[in-house]
């Protein structure tokens, strides 16, 4: 794995945040079936008495609220987003997607009073424990809203998979809850049953899977792609001195600024040549996780401005060894060069200084 690409792309953090918000959409999703087939006095059979169902539904939902303290630490410690541990038990404080973020923080509210009235029920009273009891499953499709506008996968089939078996589950757990059901409340519950699934499809089809969703909920603009200008757009065909004479060995100063996106991440350096050879060098990376965990390399480009050069030198990065490259260009006038950079980067402000060297493979002589 590049140290290079290591310390741009997600972190085990963050992927550890993302695994565990879609479990505990999962687990939420089982406790509150449970908790409906338990009101129903459900019995699957003679050996699974309905005080089995009760255990299951409370264990479970403790395991929520487990596997909930792991994804607010891991997403409040990846330094990805600007996620602060406030942030996940207030709503509306977020600076990051506020309202996703909130619905997400209102989510663990209610999942916590649940398991903490359970745990003094009988202090607090039936009644009182009912009416916190029942307010708390309005969790589960505050949970599944804030997953939907801030998660990470919303758009690959898998998630869209696991939302919609966790929308059919607890729907067909409320619609038998309902068969039972006699008196003024099983119209309006017929009519919630409808209008949620359709209204959860409108909104995510019109909003998360739409191209621009980051931006409209709420991502701050620094953590937003930003769009790759062509070398070509922004700087001059000639830069410094008029003549590029191979070999030669300049120093590099620069920039390193990193994109995460969905399966990986780019990495983005914009550097200064000075010295044997003067004008500007841009390089991007991209890469994806591999099976070992780490982060590989799986395409590249790379732009060279320089005095000399007919225009710009464009190509791609034929080695990358931990912060060392080797890269190969070719200008307009059919001339090749080998460069290779070796680079010190602070992973703390994202500074770059190295060294780089080029040499002729072949076409025009300089």
């Amino acid at each position: 794995m590049s140290p290079l690409l290591a310390a741009a792309g997600p972190s085990a953090y963050w992927y550890l945040s993302r695994g565990t918000g879609v479990v505990a959409q999962v687990l939420l999703t089982a406790s509150v079936v449970l908790g409906v087939l338990g009101s129903m006095r459900f019995t699957a059979a003679p050996r699974w008495p309905r005080f089995t169902i009760d255990a299951l539904h409370r264990d479970v939902s403790l395991l929520v609220l487990a596997v909930l303290a792991v994804h607010i630490v891991t997403s409040v410690v990846d330094s990805f987003a600007p996620i602060k541990l406030i942030d996940a038990v207030v709503p509306l404080v977020s600076t990051y997607r506020p309202l996703w973020m909130g619905l997400g923080a209102l989510a663990f509210d209610l999942v916590l009073a649940l398991v903490i009235t359970s745990l003094v029920r009988r202090r607090l009273g039936y009644r009182a424990w009912r009416a916190v009891h029942w307010l708390a499953y309005a969790s589960w499709p505050v949970a599944v809203l804030h997953g939907l506008g801030t998660g990470s996968d919303v758009k690959a089939w898998w998630m869209l998979l696991v939302t919609v078996a966790c929308v059919a589950a607890v729907l067909i757990a409320v619609g038998a809850r309902l068969a039972r059901t006699q008196g003024e409340f099983r119209a309006p519950g017929a009519a919630l049953l409808v209008l949620t699934p359709v209204g959860l499809a409108i909104f995510t089809f019109l909003g998360p899977l739409q191209h621009g969703w980051a931006r409209r909920a709420g991502t701050p603009s620094s953590l937003l792609p930003r769009r790759i200008v062509s070398a070509r757009a922004v700087v001059p065909a000639r830069v410094g001195p008029d003549t590029l004479k191979a070999p030669f060995t300049a120093s590099l100063i620069g920039t390193m600024t990193q994109t995460q996106v969905a399966g990986g991440a780019i990495v983005n350096l914009a550097l200064r040549v000075g010295g044997g050879a003067r004008g500007l060098l841009r390089i991007r990376l991209g890469g994806a996780p591999d099976a070992a965990g780490g982060v590989s390399m799986t395409g590249s480009q790379v732009d060279l401005i320089a005095g000399g050069l007919t225009s710009v030198a464009q190509g791609r990065v034929v080695t990358l060894n931990g912060q060392r490259l080797v890269a190969r260009v070719r200008d307009a006038s059919g001339s090749v060069l080998n460069l290779q950079a070796s680079l010190n980067i602070d992973q703390n402000t994202g500074a770059v200084t190295g060294t780089l060297s080029g040499s002729n493979v072949g076409g025009g002589a300089r």
